[in-house]
C-alpha cells in the first residue's frame, strides 16, 4: 500500500533534496509540498499547495499524512529579526508537530541543528532546543528530529561559513576525523536520505539523529 508523505520547507536546501528523493521511493504514492511559491515540477506524484505558513491550520487537511516531514529553517541574516527567526524556526514546526498529531499523522521528522539546547549562551542553539522540546510535548507518538553540522549543496543564498566549511571539506578532508569528526559538513542529500530511513523504521518514541549518525542512516536508505 503506497504511502503519503507531506512536505514544508520543500524549497529549502534539504526540503528540495527530500521532495527529489520521495518522488522516486516507489513507497511513497502522494507527495504533498506546502510551498511558498510553486516547485518547477510536473511529476505526477506531487501536489503543491501554496500556503499562508501564519495560517497552517487552514490546511489541517493535508497533515493527515503517513508522515510528515519538517525542512524549515532561515538564519537571523535573512530573518531580520529574532522575532521572525523564532516564527520560521520555532513557531512553525511547533505547529505542524500539533496538526500532525491532530489529524492522525503516524510520523514526524524535523530538521534542528548541532549544539541545540535551551540552555545554550547562543540565541540560534537556544531557539532549536525550546523547538525540540515542544515538539516533543505537541507532536505524534514517533518524532524524529535531526541536528546536522553545517550543510553542503547549492543554496539560492550564500552563507559564508557553510562555503568556507565547504571548501575546508573538499582541500583538507582529513580534519574531520578523530574529535573533529562529529563536527564533519554534511550534505543536504545526505540528510534527507536520512529522514526517508528514521521514518521508514517507524519507531515509536522521541529520536535525536546527531550529525555523526547521518551517514549511516542514509546509507541504510539506498540499500533498501
Amino acid at each position: 500500500m503506497s504511502k503519503q508523505a507531506l512536505v514544508l520547507g520543500a524549497t529549502g536546501l534539504v526540503g528540495t533534496q527530500l521532495v527529489r528523493q520521495l518522488l522516486e521511493d516507489p513507497s511513497y504514492g502522494q507527495i504533498i509540498a506546502l510551498v511558498r511559491r510553486p516547485l518547477d515540477s510536473g511529476h505526477p506524484k506531487l501536489r503543491q499547495v501554496v500556503a499562508d505558513y501564519n495560517r497552517l491550520e487552514d490546511y489541517q487537511d493535508d497533515f493527515a499524512a503517513d508522515a510528515v516531514f519538517c525542512c524549515l529553517g532561515t538564519t537571523m541574516k535573512t530573518a531580520g529579526s529574532k522575532e521572525v527567526f523564532r516564527r520560521v524556526d520555532l513557531d512553525y514546526p511547533v505547529e505542524a508537530a500539533r496538526l500532525a498529531r491532530e489529524a492522525g499523522a503516524r510520523q514526524f521528522a524535523v530538521i534542528s541543528a548541532l549544539g541545540a539546547r535551551e540552555s545554550s549562551a547562543f540565541f540560534y542553539n537556544r531557539v532549536k532546543g525550546e523547538m525540540e522540546r515542544r515538539v516533543r510535548e505537541s507532536g505524534p507518538a514517533c518524532i524524529h528530529v535531526f541536528q546536522p553540522s553545517l550543510l553542503l549543496g547549492e543554496r539560492q543564498e550564500r552563507r559564508t561559513g557553510e562555503a568556507a566549511a565547504s571548501k575546508l571539506s573538499r582541500a583538507l578532508p582529513f580534519l574531520w576525523s578523530g574529535p573533529l569528526r562529529p563536527y564533519k559538513p554534511v550534505h543536504a542529500a545526505t540528510v534527507a536520505a536520512a529522514m526517508r530511513a528514521a521514518v521508514r523504521l517507524g519507531q515509536p518514541g522521541f529520536h535525536v539523529h546527531v550529525n555523526r549518525d547521518l551517514e549511516a542512516l542514509a546509507h541504510e536508505a539506498e540499500v533498501r
